[in-house]
């Protein structure tokens, strides 16, 4: 049940922004192991001034941040497959490699309210968090 944020800088069209939010999901759910229904994501398109990035970038205007709370317990190597796919996705997207900057922040089970307000670590969540 990771909550993702995507923050980007051009405005892409409807479709072109689903193509994304789809991408990203992709990553999330391969390496995560997620089931198909588990989506809670937000895309924010800023304007230019507003999101200012690195000077050394070629093309500014694809850089991704992408931003993922989710519940603790995955492993190294899961975290590691995650980053390399999105990357990996997120090219053949059309966003260079080094345009691309991902945030995954952790926190236990119990600080997750969810479905009607129970604490995550007391719902079957439907997939494995310790892979």
């Amino acid at each position: 049940m990771p909550a993702t944020q995507i923050d980007i800088r051009m405005q892409y069209s409807a479709e072109q922004e689903q193509q994304l939010m789809n991408t990203v999901f992709d990553a999330l759910q391969q390496s995560f192991q997620l089931p198909t229904y588990d989506r809670n994501m937000r895309l924010q398109v800023h304007k230019p001034e507003h999101f200012h990035v690195f000077d050394h970038l070629t093309q500014p205007e694809r850089f991704t941040h992408i931003s993922i709370d989710c519940f603790s317990g995955r492993t190294l190597e899961t975290k590691r497959k995650l980053y390399q796919q999105l990357v990996t996705n997120l090219v053949a997207f059309g966003i260079p490699e080094d345009h691309i900057l991902i945030t995954l922040r952790e926190s236990p089970l119990e600080n997750w309210g969810i479905r009607g307000g129970q604490a995550a670590c007391d719902v079957d969540l439907g997939f494995q968090v310790d892979i």
